[in-house]
């Protein structure tokens, strides 16, 4: 499909036309118009990006108005102006404020812990999940332990645990994974934690714990408040919808969290700092964002029924189905149709990483899909 031909197809198929599709499902949407301006104020165009996880709502209304109100303070060097928001993180998270590390987006605080304890041995973890703390430490001479996923698509904590020696720097854990979308139970986790924390540190990436639907499910934030050798990293980029703002943060206990800090290189900015506190206070898009991509998921897995395609339980914004395609194929055929889906997760290189967008444009995609597929 051309660009001019992809452009027409949109502009047929824009925002009228998604509720109709919407209707058709038998499915509605909780949307009023004034709903729409406020938390999707970017006009429905393409590429529809649906590969990144993004939360396309964000930011909500009350951060671009923090951000704007911090203009007058660009000229300042950030890190006078990190101590609000530290105490809000801290508060948040139960843990006193020498505990929390800020970073530009969680991505630069897996980094600066694979290079800060990974170099000279090893960091185990299962393929595929999200790379960017191994790839990094892979640079800087440290070796991977690749363990397979389970048959399940689970991480395998029982090999990891046999894998753990005296070679071990650190173990990642990702939870809910990436791509795969599912959530390690919560009793084996705990336990897994507790035991290889007393061999390792255990690294356990959290950006999609907003996510989770399982009622109580635990951060390993509590192993962090028993000083084990636990870090958890979590993200603004998600539910809080600031993936372009770049802005994260870890919890260690003190010692850990004090060569971290010694590590970060691009530091939070103002506009971040402006952006992550008024994300804070903002419990009603918080709310928002999570109903959406559960409304958004339900589309999605509804219309893999219809196709009798199978997937993963998510307890994130993506879903992770089975293709019987090639992903590469599959990404030209929906590119055609103007949309951005998952890359490659080798070896499930026929599964497919579909993130949640607005309701209209899943709407869009649940008919491209259907017509690639169906």
């Amino acid at each position: 499909m051309t660009g001019l031909s992809r452009r027409s197809w949109l502009k047929k198929t824009a925002l009228g036309s998604s509720f109709a599709l919407l209707g058709g499902a038998g499915i509605t949407t909780s949307l009023s118009a004034e709903e729409i301006r406020k938390f999707n104020p970017r006009p429905l165009a393409g590429p529809i990006r649906l590969g990144s996880n993004e939360n396309p709502y964000g930011p909500s209304e009350s951060v671009r108005k923090a951000m704007a109100g911090g203009f007058d303070l660009g000229c300042r060097y950030p890190w006078s102006y990190n101590s609000d928001l530290v105490k809000m993180i801290a508060a948040k998270e139960g843990v006193p404020e020498d505990h929390i590390v800020m970073v530009a987006g969680s991505t630069e605080g897996l980094k600066i812990t694979g290079i800060t304890f990974g170099q000279g041995g090893e960091i185990i973890s299962c393929a595929p999940t999200f790379l960017s703390m191994m790839d990094y430490a892979e640079l800087w001479g440290t070796d991977i332990n690749w363990v397979p996923l389970t048959k399940d698509h689970d991480f395998d904590l029982d090999e990891i645990e046999k894998r753990v020696s005296y070679n071990t720097r650190l173990v990642f854990l990702c939870n809910p994974n990436n791509p795969t979308g599912k959530l390690l139970p919560a009793d084996r986790v705990r336990d897994f934690c507790e035991t290889v924390s007393k061999k390792a540190i255990v690294f356990s990436d959290e950006a999609y714990y907003d996510y989770i639907t399982e009622p109580n499910y635990p951060s390993m934030v509590e192993f962090v408040k028993q000083g084990k050798d636990v870090i958890v990293s979590k993200t603004f980029s998600k539910v809080y919808g600031l993936a372009g703002i770049r802005l994260g943060y870890l919890i260690a206990r003190p010692e850990l969290a004090a060569k971290l800090s010694d590590r970060v290189v691009a530091n939070t900015n103002i506009m971040a700092i402006e952006a992550g506190k008024a994300a804070l206070k903002d419990s009603a898009f918080y709310d928002f964002s999570v109903n959406k991509a559960k409304e958004a998921k339900k589309m999605i897995t509804n219309t893999l029924d219809e196709l009798k395609l199978s997937y993963l339980e998510s307890h994130t914004n993506f879903v992770f189905f089975h293709t019987g395609r090639d992903i590469v194929e599959l990404n030209k055929q929906m590119a055609d149709k103007g949309f951005i889906i998952g890359r490659p997760f080798p070896p499930l290189n026929d599964w497919c990483r579909i993130s949640t967008g607005t309701i209209e444009e899943v709407a869009l995609y649940n008919n491209a899909i259907k017509e690639v597929l169906g």
